[in-house]
This record gives C-alpha cells, structure tokens and sequence, in this order.
C-alpha cells in the first residue's frame, strides 16, 4: 500500500502576528536578497517577459472560480511555496509537472536550482517586511514516528524553505491531527482552529505552509462616515452591508475594453490591493481576461484624481481541495501510484492524498492617514470628483511592490457571507 502524505496549505488575512526578523536580519535581507544581479523567477517585470510563475494566480483563480455565486479568496504564495517545497524531493516527471504547473518551464538542473533560491529570496524578504505591514510565511512537516526522511530533503527544506520539523504518531490519530492542529492555531493567534479534520493510519507526513498578513490603509476610511447600503449580489438580489466612506486623491483607471473599473488602494508599507468593479454584466469578461499582462496594464494607465470611495466592509473566507483543482490543471501524478517522491524518502512508496487550502480576509476602516495626505491636499484643486461605489460583485488583488509577487487573491459576490 502507498504510504500517504498530506499537504495542508494555511492562509490567515489580516490577523495581529509578531515580526519575525530581527532589525539587523532584515536589513540585510533587504539589502541583497533581490540585489544580487540575478534574474528572480518569481518576480515579474512589465518590461521583460520573465518566467510564467506571474500568470500562476490567475490559472489557479479560474479553475476555484468556476461557481459564480461563490466568494472567493486564495493565497497564490502560499499554494505555490507548499509545492515547491515538496518538489525538493520530487523527481523524474513528478517534479516537471509540479514545476510546469506553476509556471516554470525549461527545467534543466540549473533551472531547479533557480526556482528554489528564487523561492528562498522572496520568502526572506516578505518575512522581513517593512515595518507597518505583519507579513509572515512559514513551512512545518510532520513525519510519522520512525519514518525516515532523506538527509538532502532534510537539509533544503531547512535551508531554503526554513522548515519545522516535528515527530508525529499517526497511530493515534486524534492525537496527531491536535498536534497538528495547535501548532496552527498557535501561528494563526487562534483564527485556523481546525484546518486537518481527517487523517488517514498511513499517513506518514503533513506538510503545512501558512501566510499571515496585516496592514494599514495608507489612508483610512473614517469609521463614522461608514453607513449601511445595498450591495447588489446579482440583478434579482441585494443584501444590506456596511459601506464604507472615504474622500480623497487615489489611482484609478476605466479600461473600455474590458468596461471595468480599476482603484489602487495602497497600504502603510510596500504592499497594496488593487480593486477591480466590471460594469454590470461584464465580470465574466473581466475574468477572462485576467492575466499578468493586464494588470501590468492597468498599472500603466492608473491615474491620480479625485475619488469619492464607497467600499463595503465584510470578512470572507475560503476553503478549497487543492488535489481536485490541480488535478484540473494538469497537475495529475504528484496524487497517483506513479508518484515519484523518492527524494523524500528514498524509494517511491509515497504519493500525495489530500491538499488543503484555508483563507481568511477581513476588510475594515483600520489605518491612519499618512504618506498619502500631502498627494490629496496637492491635487484637490485639479480632479473633478469622481464616485466609485463598490455594490455589486468585485475583485481584490492583493500584491508585494517590493517583490512584485501577488500574495493574495479574491472575488467579493456576497459581503455577508464567510
């Protein structure tokens, strides 16, 4: 029988978590990860093609998206990092179809190499974020009580993922899935109580990724100008939410050819969301042609002016069985008896048996004004206000500027529900 691993991939949005990196670290980390003259496959530059990690997002997006009445919210950095680090031990077309999956094409040895310091460089420099923003991302694996682990996949998972390691008796299976289910908790500040609900007796190893994430808006939203209005979920539905207010000077575009509109909204920091509202009717459109492309973009046409901005307040989560949608998207053997996951464990009696993918999103007033004040007093004589009104179906992307990597993703149909 195979023996079985489980892949669990832990997102939490918006929650209070302590830094990670000590000032001194994360200067250097900041001074050299992505300075040292070599090309990142991970990050994406308008100006030059690069690898097609970038488009990851938004391939993932559509396969979860597929029910329209559904709130959608996902972490592409996290789904991405959990398989490339179970790619250190995947070999022969295992590790190809992992790698191709999620972008990266060409795999000579060389490549791999690439791909897994390029992933070390941006996950050392988003763990040692600036100072407004809580950006923290870690990995776990929890091997079966004498299951052996390969002394090369031990050393690269520490080294380039910088793993946890923990000892688990997966004979007893409730005490397992606590175990497991602590250490979560613990990193999530008790948002993720129960991200594993069922364990098999043949697993012997679960690997765990989370991404824990808050920042500020740059510019608040005043909590008492936030009113109660209709939110349209679809031409024959609306539910009431809490809108919120704010009036200033932000980036926004309206691309025709999509009949979408676009706002940026950055955060204290380097991170920002960029809001998408298509015109009634036209998100499956927008949707169709979400690509890097398009945001780079829409990055190129954003432009200062006056905004009258309403956006709903709301929490959201997600929840998604990763092995189906991969399984979707090419992604096949990593799951099947063919699975060659020998550098793991030294032979190819391992196979994937579930992957799981947990997200959480809380949107609200929170933030102080700040760099963004002296742009709204310098151009408030120039812009002819201009009202955007987030009632009706949207999407939120949620990107590093630093790392030009998308960290978060999401569609809001329905702001009252979880």
């Amino acid at each position: 029988m195979k023996c079985l691993l489980c892949l669990c991939l832990l997102l939490a949005a918006l929650c209070a978590v302590t830094h990670c990196c000590p000032e001194d670290i994360c200067l250097e980390v900041n001074n050299t990860s992505l300075q040292d003259g070599r090309e990142n496959l991970l990050t994406y530059s308008c100006e030059k093609k690069g690898s097609n990690y970038g488009d990851f997002v938004f391939r993932f997006y559509k396969q979860a998206s597929s029910e329209d009445d559904k709130n959608v919210f996902f972490s592409p950095m996290s789904i991405s990092t959990a398989f490339a680090m179970l790619a250190v031990g995947a070999k022969s077309t295992t590790l190809s179809q992992i790698f191709e999956g999620l972008g990266f094409d060409n795999l000579t040895e060389t490549r791999i190499h690439d791909v897994h310091e390029s992933f070390h460089k941006v996950l050392s420099v988003l763990n040692c974020a600036d100072v407004n923003i809580t950006l923290n991302i870690g990995n776990a694996l929890f091997t079966a009580a004498g299951y052996e682990l390969q002394e090369s996949f031990l050393k690269n998972t520490k080294k380039l993922y910088d793993a946890d390691f923990f000892s688990s008796d997966f004979n007893k299976l409730e005490e397992a899935t606590k175990q497991i289910n602590k250490y979560v908790e613990e990193k999530t500040k008790g948002k993720i109580p129960d991200l594993v609900s069922h364990l098999d007796p043949s697993t012997v190893l679960v690997l765990i990724n989370y991404i824990y994430f808050k920042a500020a808006w740059e510019k608040s939203f005043d909590p008492l100008r936030t009113y109660e209005d209709d939110f349209f979920v679809n031409t024959n539905a609306s539910v009431r939410v809490n809108m919120m207010y704010r009036d200033g000077t932000s980036n926004t575009y309206y691309d025709r050819d999509l009949s979408c509109v676009v706002i940026e909204l950055p955060y204290k920091g380097t991170a920002r969301a960029l809001l998408i509202l298509p015109d009634d009717g036209k998100m499956k459109e927008v949707e169709d042609a979400l690509s890097k492309e398009t945001v780079c973009k829409w990055d190129s046409k954003l432009v200062a002016r006056r905004v009258e901005l309403r956006l709903p307040k709301f929490s959201i989560s997600g929840s998604y069985d990763v092995k189906t949608l991969f399984e979707q998207m090419g992604i096949t053997e990593v799951f099947s008896g063919s699975a060659d996951l020998s550098g793991i464990s030294g032979n190819r009696n391992l196979q994937v048996s579930q992957a799981i993918h947990k997200a959480l999103l809380e949107v609200d007033e929170a933030g102080t004004e700040a760099a963004g004040a002296t742009a709204i007093v310098a151009n408030r004589g120039y812009f002819e206000s201009h009202t955007i009104k987030f009632n009706r179906p949207f999407l939120i992307l949620i990107s590093d500027k630093l790392t030009s990597t998308t960290l978060f993703m999401g569609k809001i149909v329905d702001p009252t529900k979880e």
